[in-house]
């Protein structure tokens, strides 16, 4: 076959950058393509890690030579099956790389979980990080935030309703989101973990930051004192090193509670959450009081099957990891591969094997017919349907509007709206 590969990754998170990093060096010559439903990259990094992890965020710097010198196509605001099919994205390369994530919320399965009140953490990280998808309202939190899980998600959440508006200074959450949080009476946090202390997985460096707190007092609830391997063991220590953190007069309580399921969230007569009852493995019971309950559990598969259905592949039953190929030339990596687990380092990881498996399939005879359009023929697709593509010179505009508007103590001031974000791409043609 005569030309380059073509090879579409459909994401522009550190699944789908960590996978055309990875696809440059293992296919020589090939051309990659990363297509992104916003108009802007990074994905999880931009919008899921905590604004004040900016060390965490850092990564994407290392994703700029993959479009500046690697020659690595960006094309933003580009949803596939709305602008471009599945299907034709299959017809123009050789190799199509799935790697768009989960943003469902997983569910608790529970009386009451539809009341006023409860919020999930991917609606709650997306406003806090301020995604283009959630309204710019502060939500309604009250005094009594109940948030349930113990994962390192959940303790992202405590961390930052906790914190005072000072202690933002450095990273890139939007100010008056800051102020919103500090002025919205919150007085307990309770972070309820299903799993006793030692099963639960957070990261004890997550959980060593509670102790800086400056306006906030932790309380870890249960017994610490437990044989326990290696690994858990330095969660349980990082939990002994924290509890009664912080001052005595804290405008706050943080209070991690394990060993608890999820049993039923109470409403009041107009349908608001005001308590929330939980159950130990024995038959215990434990009522909290809740102007809100954030669940914080994972995210589900569920968004899998809208993409993949149409091109003839099945989701499996929607939980389980899918394998990194899952059709002729198609693949998945990732969270949308194996689920919402991992980190960003596990990420590059899951990449890797990723592209040993695009790499062995592009050798086969099954691709090696008549060169396929690739970049080009999804450009002129794009123009034929009146769609523009936000290519990686306009995201650099983007990204210079937004850090040229950080008032003093932020990394950047995010453009919080797709039309925004659009505007200032107008500007730089």
């Amino acid at each position: 076959m005569s030309g380059p590969r073509q090879i579409a990754v459909v994401g522009a998170g550190p699944s789908g950058l960590f996978s055309a990093q990875a696809l440059v060096k293992a296919v020589p010559g090939a051309v990659v393509d990363v297509i992104e439903k916003l108009p802007v990259p990074h994905g999880l990094i931009r919008y899921g890690v905590a604004p004040d992890h900016q060390g965490t965020k850092a990564v994407t710097r290392q994703f700029e030579r993959l479009f500046e010198r690697d020659g690595v196509g960006f094309h933003g605001n580009v949803e596939i099956g709305r602008d471009v099919s599945l299907a034709a994205l299959l017809g123009l390369y050789d190799a199509v790389v799935l790697a768009a994530g989960l943003s469902v919320d997983r569910r608790l399965g529970v009386p009451g979980e539809r009341l006023a009140g409860v919020i999930t953490s991917g609606a709650l990280t997306r406003w806090i990080n301020s995604h283009p998808s959630e309204p710019a309202t502060p939500p309604a939190l009250g005094r009594n935030v109940v948030v349930v899980g113990a994962g390192n998600v959940a303790l992202d959440i405590a961390r930052l309703l906790a914190k005072t508006p000072d202690e933002f200074s450095g990273s890139d959450l939007d100010p008056a989101r800051a102020t919103a949080l500090d002025v919205c009476g919150i007085e307990t946090i309770d972070v309820v973990g299903r799993g006793s202390a030692a099963a639960c997985r957070f990261d004890p460096a997550l959980i060593k930051e509670m102790a800086h707190l400056a306006g906030a007092r932790i309380e870890v609830h249960g017994d610490l004192d437990v044989d326990a391997p290696a690994e858990a063991a330095a969660r349980l220590a990082a939990l002994k090193v924290i509890h009664g953190a912080g001052p005595a007069d804290a405008r706050r309580v943080v209070r991690f509670r394990f060993g608890f399921s999820p049993d039923e969230i109470l409403g009041d007569a107009a349908g608001a959450v005001q308590a929330m009852r939980f159950r130990t493995a024995d038959g215990a019971s434990l009522t909290l009081p809740a102007t809100s309950v954030i669940t914080a559990i994972g995210f589900c598969c569920d968004s899998r099957a809208a993409l993949i259905d149409p091109v003839g592949v099945s989701a499996g039953d929607g939980a389980g990891a899918l394998p990194h190929r899952i059709g002729e030339r198609l693949f998945a990596v990732g969270w949308f591969r194996g689920g919402a687990v991992g980190t960003i380092p596990e990420a590059r990881r899951d990449a890797k094997l990723l592209v040993d498996t695009v790499a062995a399939t592009l050798t086969t005879t099954e691709v090696t017919s008549s060169p396929r359009a690739g970049r080009a023929g999804l450009l002129a697709r794009l123009a034929a349907a009146g769609v523009t593509p936000v290519s990686y010179a306009h995201w650099k505009h983007i990204e210079a509007a937004e850090t040229a508007a950080a008032p003093p103590g932020r990394a950047r001031l995010k453009l919080c709206s797709t039309s925004d974000m659009i505007v200032h791409v107008h500007r730089a043609a």
